[in-house]
């Protein structure tokens, strides 16, 4: 959703997430729209109609909106078929201008069953009809009639998660640029970091951990203790038959490095 964000508005913050299992209950939907009169928040708007009002060129993240109770469900028909939704002010909310994603973990576990075998046409689509079978008895048709676009994913292979970490590491190198620093990871270290990261279950999140174990918390440990100058290239490497990064500080002169174990 951030990386759509990004594309489409320039900005990865131009974003709404609403964690849909914190609207599980009926009461919870007034939050989306804001408390009626009388009750307390009434003039604090709600998570939903405020966001979007402040900020009509963004992508609205509905995650998990299987464990929404119903009565979402209704709020939702309305935007999705007039694009707009009225607060409990009695103010309209215009959504023409946001792009809505709505994710949903039905049909995981047929999907990690077959994960293996994804790869395949056959199995692809074999896994896809039975996922789309399992999303079309859990929710109402004519919520699914509104929604333009149904998308099954496949679990990630090795080959994603190495082009994620170089998504990952340009973040790194953005943060440490702030601090006047470069950073350049080798390929058998960001080979590393995938193997380490890699677990189909889990998708790209232990990948996050992984950069962060290996790379992030090594580094801050330096940087603190001042073994890396303002205006340092630094290398990581990964040695041979290790699991574990070395960090080596290049000189002006290129053919001169000092290691830091």
């Amino acid at each position: 959703a951030r990386a759509l964000a990004e594309f489409l508005f320039d900005d990865e913050d131009a974003m709404v997430r609403i964690d849909m299992s914190e609207y599980m209950e009926r009461h919870s939907v007034a939050r989306l729209i804001g408390a009626p009169p009388g009750y307390v928040g009434y003039e604090e708007g709600g998570q939903l109609t405020e966001a979007v009002r402040r900020r009509p060129y963004s992508v609205i993240l509905f995650d998990e909106i299987e464990k929404a109770h119903s009565d979402v469900f209704n709020l939702l028909l309305q935007i999705l078929d007039d694009g707009r939704l009225t607060d409990s002010q009695g103010r309209v909310v215009g959504f023409r201008n946001s792009v809505i994603i709505m994710t949903s973990n039905i049909g995981s576990p047929l999907i990690l069953e077959h994960a293996e075998r994804m790869r395949a046409p056959e199995t692809r689509v074999e896994v896809e009809t039975a996922v789309l079978a399992e999303t079309r008895r859990v929710f109402r048709p004519e919520f699914l009639n509104r929604v333009d676009e149904i998308i099954v994913f496949r679990p990630l292979a090795m080959d994603d998660l190495k082009r994620i970490v170089e998504l990952q590491l340009r973040r790194l190198e953005a943060m440490l640029a702030e601090r006047k620093l470069t950073i350049v990871v080798d390929e058998e270290a960001k080979e590393l970091i995938a193997e380490e990261g890699y677990d189909p279950a889990y998708g790209a999140r232990p990948l996050k951990r992984a950069i962060q174990r290996l790379i992030q918390n090594p580094l801050a440990i330096r940087l603190l203790e001042g073994e890396f100058e303002e205006g340092a290239r630094i290398h990581v490497l990964r040695e041979p038959g290790s699991r574990q990064l070395t960090f080596r500080q290049v000189d002006s002169d290129p053919g001169e490095t000092a290691a830091v174990a």
